[in-house]
């Protein structure tokens, strides 16, 4: 069994991809880990995620085994990883790492932003994870500063709100819901709520 998780940033959709792994046994990858890998990669090289031929080199030369969990989960790298994403070529590169891991016996779970779309639209269960702007402005805020970084609410909610823009405009695979996607919003939610809601989506949907 195939399972997409796609949702924007904060809204819950990594938290519950986990927990759907973890609970029907399969697999998991978060996508995302993957452009913001390559957007490290560019900046550790002094290229900025504009250049479209250094974020696709980055890409083909990505090594999964080395991403460093540490360096990827920073608001820069969240930021960068949004630009990185929509270079096309960046996009095709990464595209068969991402097909693969959906493609292992068994099944797997996937999270991101175009999962249900174009990496798996065959996939037997397809979720559509969001909450309001605010809601996940607010959490993306505790998370960095769980992280140790120093950003306000306003300056999250700002960085949010143009990574929905550029995700949901992007020409090459926009952020969008499935036709054939069950929509959770995790607004009011807790977290174990939330996945239990999407553990009952699962089960009604993975017969």
């Amino acid at each position: 069994m195939i399972i997409a998780v796609d949702g924007p940033l904060a809204s819950g959709k990594g938290t519950i991809a986990r927990a759907l792994a973890a609970r029907f046994g399969l697999p998991h990858l978060d996508t995302g880990t993957l452009y913001r890998a390559v957007a490290v990669a560019l900046a550790e090289a002094g290229q900025p995620p504009e250049n479209a031929a250094a974020a696709e080199a980055a890409a083909r030369a990505l090594d999964l085994a080395a991403i460093d969990e540490q360096k990827i989960r920073t608001a820069g790298a969240g930021q960068a990883a949004s630009v990185v994403s929509a270079h096309p070529a960046v996009r095709k590169a990464l595209l068969d790492i991402q097909r693969d891991f959906a493609a292992q016996p068994g099944g797997a779970v996937l999270d991101g932003r175009d999962i249900g779309t174009v990496i798996a639209p065959h996939a037997e269960v397809k979720l559509y994870v969001t909450a309001s702007e605010e809601s996940r402005a607010w959490r993306r805020q505790a998370e960095l500063v769980n992280r140790g970084e120093e950003i306000s609410f306003e300056q999250v909610l700002g960085q949010l709100l143009q990574r929905d823009a550029r995700d949901a405009s992007r020409a090459d695979a926009p952020l969008l819901k499935a036709d054939d996607a069950v929509e959770l919003d995790t607004t009011e939610m807790t977290i174990d709520e939330a996945i239990s809601a999407a553990i009952v989506i699962v089960e009604e949907r993975g017969r």
